[in-house]
Formats: C-alpha cells, structure tokens, sequence
C-alpha cells in the first residue's frame, strides 16, 4: 500500500522519494550511503531526469548501489568509473551521467581514471564519499585514513613516514581547468542533508549544461569499520575528519 492511499497528503512531512524501490539495502545502520541514495533520489525527480539519469556504480560498500534508485546504471571494474562515464557521456551527450564512488575506489586504484577525466573536462558528476577507511572489506587503512588513525591494517595508527598522510584529492582536482565545482559537504544533520542536496543537483545540473567536471565529496562515517556507535561516529567525523576535509567549496564557476 502507498503511504498517499492512508495519510492526507497535506498532513505528510515525509515520503520515500519515488525512485527509491522496496530493495532492502545491505548497508550497515548508520551508515552514510542510505541518506546520500535518497539525496540523489530527491534531486534526480526534481529534476525530471530519470528517463535521462545514467549512473556509473562503482566497487566497493555501494556496489549494488543499482538495486536501490529505479534509473539505468552501469557497474564499473574498480576504479574505472570515471573512464566508464566518459564513454557514456560521449556516445549519449542528451544523458545525465554521474559516478557514485568511495574514496578506496576513487582515490587508490581508480586515481588515474579520476584525474585524468577530471582534467579533460568530461561533463560528468563524480558523487565521492570518504569515510577514511576501507569500509567493505575489513576497515583497512585507505589512502584518506587520517594520521594516526587506528585501521585493522594501522593498529598503531596510520604512520605518516611510512605511508604519507591522507591523500585530499578534491583539494587536487579543483586546481584542474576541466573542473567547475569541487565542494566538499556531509550528511550528519539536516542542514548539512540540505547543503548537499543543493550540491548534487547543482553538479547534475553542470552535466546537463556541458559545463565540464563536478565533484561532491560528501565527508562520511563508517561506524562498523571505526567500531563506534552512529552518533559517536558523528562526533568523532566532526571533530577529526573535518579538520583534515574541511567542508565548503574549493571552487564553482
């Protein structure tokens, strides 16, 4: 039964935006990627894109990210998102493509692909979410893991003479010619949902218009892969991985 069919629709405060099916998502409570989905949903329908939408899902903790949004996807080969979006955006330049990548994906295996596409101008949006860790496959240390930070591959945190320190990509990107918005936002309170939401749609909007490269690095938690509750991880992102990814934008032009 539709949620319309038993509550006044002008008494309702809240739905599931309708491109979001019954799927029963695999992400851990707490976890960032529900509320960035439903983000994407939201801006998607508003708009009017989802006959033109085209997402690129990527390898990692949002790999069946395609079960959930009711558009047409492509999965990549880890990493390759962004050279995947690129061959899509050429042969059907009317689409709204974007990447939905996480930073293992994005700034390890797949930097290259990201750089590169970044600085030919390719008018895609990359959806990039950093929790600082490799959420997927056991929490190891990932090229954004802070300084210190405890990893089960860093158990004496991550050691900066070794390792180097953690790798800012969006910081890199917005220096390109081919980018036209590098923001960095989060998803940790309503107003920052709101903030985001209105980056999305501004980068999906960049798409549309041929404007070049747009990157919405939404700074995540990982609360199973930091082994902290949902709201100590809150905490603990405001306080040490905003620091190091501090939120606002680099460059939109």
């Amino acid at each position: 039964m539709n949620v319309n069919d038993i509550v006044n629709p002008e008494n309702l405060v809240y739905a599931k935006p309708a491109l979001m099916n019954e799927n029963h998502m695999h992400y851990c409570p707490g976890c960032s990627h529900g509320v960035v989905h439903k983000v994407i949903a939201e801006v998607i329908k508003e708009l009017d894109l989802q006959e033109k939408t085209i997402g690129i899902a990527p390898v990692g903790c949002a790999v069946f990210a395609y079960k959930y949004l009711n558009i047409d996807w492509q999965e990549a080969a880890h990493g390759r998102a962004p050279a995947l979006a690129t061959a899509v955006k050429r042969l059907l330049p009317d689409r709204m493509v974007f990447t939905y990548q996480g930073d293992g994906d994005l700034a390890a295996i797949g930097t290259a692909e990201t750089i590169h596409a970044a600085n030919r101008g390719e008018n895609i949006a990359i959806i990039f979410i950093n929790n600082g860790i490799y959420g997927m496959t056991g929490g190891q240390m990932a090229p954004t893991t802070l300084s210190n930070m405890v990893t089960s591959t860093s158990p004496d945190g991550r050691n900066v003479k070794t390792t180097g320190g953690p790798l800012k990509m969006l910081n890199m990107l917005a220096l390109l010619d081919g980018v036209c918005l590098a923001t960095r936002v989060s998803v940790h309170t309503a107003t920052a949902v709101k903030k985001t939401r209105r980056m999305i749609k501004l980068a999906f909007e960049n798409s549309m218009a041929g404007k070049g490269t747009s990157i919405v690095e939404v700074v995540s938690t990982c609360n199973a892969g930091w082994k902290m509750t949902p709201e100590a991880a809150n905490n603990w992102m405001v306080e040490n991985m905003f620091p190091v990814f501090p939120i606002g934008d680099l460059k939109n032009i």
